[in-house]
């Protein structure tokens, strides 16, 4: 290769590599402006799924990382993050979801069968979990590890990127 070439190649990288950096930082301003703040006693109300079983976030998170996912049926960008939530949950993870403002228990559970979904849903039909919890953005991924919250995000996340954030609080 001649040295123009190769000159021009080194720019690519650096300016892909910059672009690749602000996007990140602007991607992690966005995150920390939206993240909800959960009040302290969030993990020790124990909360009743559509199918009638009742899930203890502080339990649920002592042995590995818990993925709280607040979603609804109406959102938009939940319809493509919900399928990797409902997969890693078929496939083990350890997964509670709240469907927010999605109806009442029996209209929900008949979408979730629709969408063949297999994660555990507890319905917040009147937004008062989410309100409280200030979840304000759908969808809201929320880590928690040994009843404490690890990390949030907002917007559509990849099934790989659910994997790496739990791995993380793990470690």
């Amino acid at each position: 290769m001649d040295n123009r070439k190769v000159s021009k190649l080194r720019r690519w990288v650096r300016e892909g590599c910059v672009l690749i950096l602000l996007v990140m930082v602007v991607m992690w301003g966005v995150d920390q402006f939206r993240k909800p703040t959960l009040p302290a006693s969030f993990s020790a109300t124990p909360m009743q799924s559509i199918d009638g079983k009742t899930y203890d976030i502080a339990a649920l998170s002592q042995d590995r990382p818990l993925l709280i996912y607040v979603w609804a049926t109406w959102c938009s960008i939940c319809r493509f993050t919900t399928p990797s939530v409902s997969a890693l949950a078929e496939e083990g993870g350890n997964v509670v979801s709240i469907a927010l403002r999605s109806g009442d228990n029996a209209k929900l559970h008949r979408w979730v069968e629709k969408k063949q979904l297999a994660m555990p849903i507890i319905n917040d039909a009147n937004g008062a979990l989410s309100q409280e919890w200030q979840v304000s953005v759908t969808p809201t991924l929320v880590i928690v590890s040994k009843g404490k919250v690890m990390s949030t995000t907002t917007g559509w996340t990849s099934y790989w990127g659910m994997k790496v954030r739990l791995w993380w609080a793990g470690i």
